[in-house]
């Protein structure tokens, strides 16, 4: 009885800074239907060829260094800000806007698809970055929500209401465990998008004929 009672208290204090980095997120997501739905009519023509020619080029380019290094980045840019913001006090706030910001481009992408080619679009912005998204969602809150905890620790010492020693405690194995199996599950599924990706967005096209 004794050792539930101990353990809740962790498993709340991991809760709320999970639930409020996803409620960021999925504000972003809304933000960026929003924000697409107000782009002018008249620039969907322009975004229709733009939108053409970059999955054409995605396809056609998909192992040369230049796709490596950006799916690279795409991969990393999140989960590693997550993660290096949990050495900051300033992470408590940054954090939320990463998560954010992680909502506001991946749904605003989908949309810009959706609106160029209507509901086949769902499927193109699946092959592109479907794949992705399975890695690096998971990945991002993986390393978000402990890095929050931290951050909110060191914020707490800044202002004399936390103990060093039980901070620095925080950045022991399990930390760099955890960080070392989502960069190996990243860089896993930036392989298998690279190698699978190409092939999916060659179905999807040949199906809608773009």
């Amino acid at each position: 009885m004794n050792w539930k009672k101990r353990k809740n208290p962790g498993a709340l204090s991991a809760l709320f800074p999970l639930l409020l980095l996803s409620l960021f997120f999925f504000g972003g997501v809304v933000l960026g239907q929003v924000v697409l739905s107000r782009v002018p009519d008249a620039t969907g023509e322009e975004l229709r060829r733009y939108l053409t020619d970059y999955v054409h080029l995605d396809n056609q380019d998909a192992t040369s260094a230049r796709a490596v290094l950006s799916a690279l980045v795409l991969y990393l840019r999140y989960p590693l800000l997550a993660f290096l913001l949990g050495f900051a006090s300033v992470g408590v706030a940054l954090l939320p806007c990463a998560a954010l910001a992680f909502g506001f481009f991946l749904s605003y992408s989908v949309c810009c698809f959706t609106a160029a080619f209507g509901a086949g679009g769902v499927l193109l912005a699946l092959s592109v970055s479907g794949i992705r998204c399975l890695v690096t969602l998971p990945c991002f809150f993986l390393l978000a929500v402990p890095s929050m905890e931290n951050s909110a620790q060191l914020a707490r010492a800044s202002f004399g209401r936390g103990h060093r020693a039980a901070i620095a405690g925080r950045y022991g194995r399990e930390w760099w465990l955890r960080f070392a199996a989502s960069i190996l599950a990243l860089l896993a599924g930036m392989c298998v998008d690279l190698a699978l990706s190409p092939h999916l967005l060659g179905l999807v096209l040949g199906q809608l004929a773009i």
